[in-house]
């Protein structure tokens, strides 16, 4: 068999696997909610997610009565952890919007699988990132002064500042992937109220399935707003990293003030996130005999996805050293020198392994299709993003313009203990997401088979 022979066959090759009717689909994706037992394993790991979350409100409680001093922020390394976090959970949140929105709009079917506990993943990010800015405010119990509302002072926000377009590029982000999220719920709802044995969970999905009864006119107008949420959504995943980006972008500290930042930005977010994808993915699929529905072609495409924009953020390192060495600026090619050899020079040769050269094994096929090989390489992509945050934002600040502003930042244990408790928080909520809600769409499925097809040709 010829290498293009090859090819077609695996673009030809089932979205799902062979056997599978509307019936079984419904019975096996439904009774993971609705007839699957509480597990042993199901409650060790959401008790402990529930303790790591614990401790981020006790961290934060922490936080409420001390202030941000107890944090490793200091002059000139002002933005510390708390900005690092909310860059890398942000990034998290893309490939959900990717993979429902423009792959939706592109009509790829392998989405199908893996589109519903993405868009899950998103809300939960999201949810982790916007912590960080309000608790770095000092007050945070006045968050909603960055919004404009009308007030005795006459006071507005500072619509120059990049920080008040972060509030409106999150919030937008957040409320038009948690409509998005919930319209793509309906279908799915009703048929869990249908078919709930429990007078109280049937009662709670019929509220949130909204009268939902499949009739044609239900589903044009579905299929209507579904489309128009994806339009909506599709320009946030280029805009959205792109307004963080310019938290950075506008100042005039070198290593910041770079017009390559928004495309690497947004590449590096996509990258992340569909590191995450895959790591949520492959467990999901092995816990819940999921391997007929996410089958070994969605984790190909997606690390292909992954290979990818780990090439275009490759692309943006070197541009930086370039211009680094060749711009002729001396402050630049001084901050080049200082992530290569000054004092945090380990964690710029731990980002360039994690995110450059360990990913390269996905050029082989063998290697893309082993669960196990594409867990460990998510792991360490995830870990070099965060690290390349770490990079961006403490070794541009702590060596500033004058040597008397020099500094070293180090992140005290709050730091870490807020960090690792957003952490917790995501898997608290991605284990009570998987235990009552369907974690893949089930009426998206029943279009993959043959029959649907033959619906509707005929």
């Amino acid at each position: 068999m010829d290498r293009e022979t090859q090819v077609t066959e695996r673009r030809r090759a089932p979205v799902i696997q062979p056997g599978y009717t509307f019936a079984t689909i419904t019975d096996k994706i439904s009774s993971i909610v609705l007839a699957r037992p509480v597990t042993n394993s199901w409650l060790v790991g959401f008790g402990f997610a529930g303790l790591i979350t614990m401790m981020l409100l006790y961290a934060i409680g922490y936080l409420f009565v001390r202030g941000v001093g107890i944090w490793g922020v200091n002059i000139p390394v002002a933005w510390g952890f708390a900005i690092v976090n909310f860059v890398w959970w942000i990034g998290i949140g893309h490939a959900g919007t990717l993979i429902s929105a423009i792959l939706l709009l592109l009509r790829q079917q392998w989405r199908n699988s893996i589109n519903r506990f993405a868009e899950a993943m998103t809300l939960f990010a999201v949810a982790c990132a916007g912590l960080f800015p309000l608790l770095h405010l000092g007050r945070p119990w006045l968050f909603y002064w960055l919004f404009p509302y009308p007030n005795s002072m006459t006071y507005w926000p500072q619509f120059r500042s990049p920080l008040v377009w972060d509030v409106f590029a999150v919030s937008t982000y957040f409320t038009i992937s948690l409509v998005f999220w919930f319209i793509g719920l309906i279908p799915d709802l009703a048929t869990l109220r249908d078919r709930a044995e429990n007078r109280w969970a049937a009662m709670i999905y019929g509220i949130l399935a909204m009268g939902w009864r499949g009739s044609a006119r239900h589903w044009k107008r579905y299929e209507k707003a579904y489309l128009l949420l994806a339009g909506l959504a599709t320009p946030l995943v280029l805009s959205v990293h792109t307004v963080v980006s310019f938290d950075f972008a506008i100042a005039i500290l070198p290593g910041w003030h770079t017009t390559i930042f928004p495309p690497y930005f947004v590449a590096g977010a996509i990258y992340s996130g569909f590191a995450m994808v895959l790591m949520l993915a492959i467990p999901i699929r092995k816990w819940y005999a999921l391997e007929d529905f996410i089958t070994i072609r969605h984790l190909e495409n997606s690390a292909k996805v992954m290979l990818a924009t780990g090439l275009i953020v490759a692309y943006g390192y070197a541009t930086e050293a370039f211009m680094g060495w060749y711009s002729g600026n001396d402050l630049d090619a001084f901050l080049l020198w200082n992530r290569l050899h000054g004092p945090y020079h380990l964690t710029y040769y731990a980002l360039l392994f994690a995110n450059v050269g360990f990913p390269q094994v996905l050029w082989f096929r063998k290697w893309r299709t082993r669960p196990g090989l594409l867990f460990l390489v998510s792991a360490v992509i995830l870990t070099g993003m965060w690290i390349e945050r770490f990079v961006i934002v403490v070794i541009s600040l702590h060596r500033d313009f004058l040597n008397s502003s020099w500094g070293m930042y180090y992140p005290t244990k709050w730091d870490w203990m807020t960090f690792i408790g957003t952490l917790g928080f995501f898997c608290f909520a991605f284990f009570l997401f998987v235990r009552i809600l369907p974690m893949i769409s089930i009426f998206e499925m029943r279009t993959l088979l043959p029959e649907a097809e033959v619906k509707e040709a005929e």
